[in-house]
């Protein structure tokens, strides 16, 4: 959907509810990144991208005609001249992480002090979900931060977000460090989890109740993390094929039910 679309509406409505209520902009202008003496400082490029996450724009050559067309104008000071793509993409391949990271975090702070989540998001908790995802790849570019299995070359990391009711923050992110995480994915993003896991509980003392991961946490060492962290933790799994799930279904299926949820409207029903 068009920029202009939105102009007059929700999206000035929620840019300025951003700057106002988060102090985001204070955040951006902090940035830097390693290029020397820049046309473009690293504040006005990373904007843009966030404007076209914000629209959901699919792709870079889709933000530059945007920006060509003039769609941003209204939002930068009279005469502002802004970016391109290329100058994008220079910025970004150098940015510095820890920064976003300091925003990230003064976010998730402001919404505690706000009291967005004092009554949970689900049945009174604070719910929060782990997942490994692959930033990029390649096999032609790489860095000295990626990671190498044979002649592809990659980027991967866990993510944190909120689920459950009300707004669905991204916790915080940890990225895969070579010669230190296997680029196994089992062990791999596990023991990136685990480091997640870590600073968030240490920096969000008491946010999260619990946390939830799919079937590659199914194992005594991710447990026992987040019992050593104060967390209770559900582990989903998609099968029956597990062994360790088959060890506890032999255990348990003769004693008798403990809790039974029904969904609402009757089409669900879990059994523990």
């Amino acid at each position: 959907m068009r920029f202009f679309e939105f102009r007059k509406n929700y999206f000035v409505k929620l840019v300025r509810y951003m700057k106002n209520v988060y102090n985001i902009e204070n955040g951006i202008n902090k940035l830097s990144d390693g290029r020397v003496n820049p046309t473009y400082d690293t504040a006005k490029v990373v904007t843009l991208v966030l404007f076209g996450f914000l629209l959901r724009v699919k792709s870079f050559n889709e933000l530059n005609l945007m920006i060509k067309n003039n769609e941003f104008n209204k939002l930068f000071s009279r005469g502002t001249r802004l970016p391109l793509i290329d100058a994008i993409r220079d910025t970004l391949k150098v940015i510095d992480i820890k920064g976003l990271k300091e925003i990230n975090k003064s976010i998730i702070k402001k919404a505690l002090e706000n009291k967005v989540f004092e009554n949970g998001t689900i049945d009174g908790l604070t719910v929060a979900a782990i997942d490994g995802t692959k930033f990029f790849g390649s096999n032609k570019k790489s860095c000295s931060e990626c990671l190498k299995n044979k002649a592809h070359c990659f980027h991967s990391g866990a993510v944190m977000s909120i689920v459950g009711d009300g707004p669905k923050l991204v916790i915080d992110f940890e990225n895969y460090k070579p010669g230190q995480d296997s680029v196994s994915k089992n062990e791999g993003e596990q023991n990136v989890a685990k480091r997640l896991l870590t600073d968030v509980v240490s920096v969000h003392k008491k946010l999260i109740d619990v946390v939830v991961y799919d079937a590659l946490a199914c194992n005594s060492v991710w447990i026992n993390h987040c019992i050593e962290h104060g967390v209770d933790v559900i582990v989903r799994t998609k099968n029956n094929n597990n062994n360790r799930i088959k060890e506890v279904k032999k255990k348990v299926n003769k004693s008798e039910k403990a809790e039974v949820w029904i969904e609402e409207k009757g089409f669900e029903k879990i059994e523990v």
